[in-house]
């Protein structure tokens, strides 16, 4: 049963502006070290950057909860498998967010970036 569907477009440019004015602040305050790690391994980390932040957003619309609230973006960590496909790991606030509802939930995630727009789409499921 679906209990929840989110999804969230980023411009990268409003990422790269982000980056330029608040810099390391910004990616400690927003992105785990994971995150942070991954994306910035890459020759153009804000594409990347943008789509994560699009999966924190898309995640708190399909947990019914806003982000910097109740969840912290550090509460919601897109983390990728052994094939390389993104999968959301949840902490803190989120966890419990999720802990909360009845029975078990699982999270179905897809990224993309294309032509200076990044995308999220999440699926709650339980």
């Amino acid at each position: 049963m679906v209990l929840g569907i989110g999804i969230d477009l980023v411009e990268v440019a409003r990422m790269r502006q982000a980056l330029a004015r608040f810099g390391e602040r910004f990616l400690e305050r927003c992105f785990t070290p994971g995150e942070r790690a991954d994306c910035l391994s890459r020759r153009d980390p804000a594409p990347s950057l943008a789509a994560r932040w699009a999966a924190k957003e898309a995640t708190a619309k399909a947990l019914g909860t806003g982000l910097g609230g109740e969840v912290g973006w550090r509460d919601v960590e897109v983390v990728r498998t052994a094939t390389g496909q993104p999968e959301l790991r949840l902490t803190g606030a989120a966890a419990a967010r999720l802990a909360a509802r009845s029975g078990r939930v699982r999270f179905y995630l897809s990224l993309t970036h294309e032509k200076g727009m990044a995308a999220a789409a999440v699926i709650a499921d339980g």
